[in-house]
């Protein structure tokens, strides 16, 4: 994995990072950094008070033009409740993406899960990964925003090709990417408050 901290293309995509699944918890929102702190905040907790000898998954985190796929790295005799995990998450299905602000090296994506219509259970789920490095975290970053960059353009391509009345309700869908700096959501919070 490059560590340098700048944009990344589309063209750079497909991209993997090796990091550790700190796992999902529910969000309560659809984007904004409000909706993953908390949720950020309750792993971080529960990573810290792991039994002595048991460790969080170490992943391959890829982002492509379609979506982001986990998938385990074998890590032989490891202690972990995870035996194997292969996940895919359709960009379609990813509202959100953040660096985290106060754990720098950890990067979190808010997922609408399939089951929304289903009346009383809660659509987002919050999943965080912990970096190598706040710079890991930030390249994490970049790359979902080329991949939210893809799918926006292809958006208005298909949506410039058909008719208003027969679009799918996919094309309406909202989804965002944060590209400020902790120290940039920090201080603009501050000005909120």
């Amino acid at each position: 994995m490059a560590e340098n901290e700048g944009p990344v293309t589309v063209q750079d995509l497909p991209i993997a990072f090796q990091v550790k699944y700190l796992g999902q918890s529910d969000a309560r929102g659809l984007w904004g950094i409000k909706h993953t702190r908390k949720p950020v905040d309750l792993m971080v907790a529960a990573a810290k008070a792991l039994p002595p000898g048991q460790i969080l998954p170490i992943v391959r985190l890829t982002i492509s033009v379609d979506g982001v796929h986990l998938e385990t790295i074998d890590q032989g005799a490891r202690l972990s409740e995870f035996d194997h995990m292969s996940v895919f998450f359709n960009i379609e299905s990813i509202s959100y993406g953040v660096q985290d602000l106060v754990y720098t090296r950890v990067f979190s994506m808010i997922i609408v899960k399939d089951n929304a219509d289903v009346k009383g259970l809660n659509p987002f789920e919050c999943h965080a990964f912990v970096c190598e490095s706040r710079n890991a975290a930030r390249r994490l970053t970049y790359s979902l925003a080329a991949a939210f960059q893809d799918y926006s353009r292809r958006v208005k391509e298909l949506q410039a090709s058909q008719d208003p009345d027969e679009r799918p309700p996919i094309l309406k869908k909202r989804f965002a990417i944060d590209l400020r700096t902790p120290e940039e959501i920090e201080a603009d919070l501050e000005t909120e408050a």
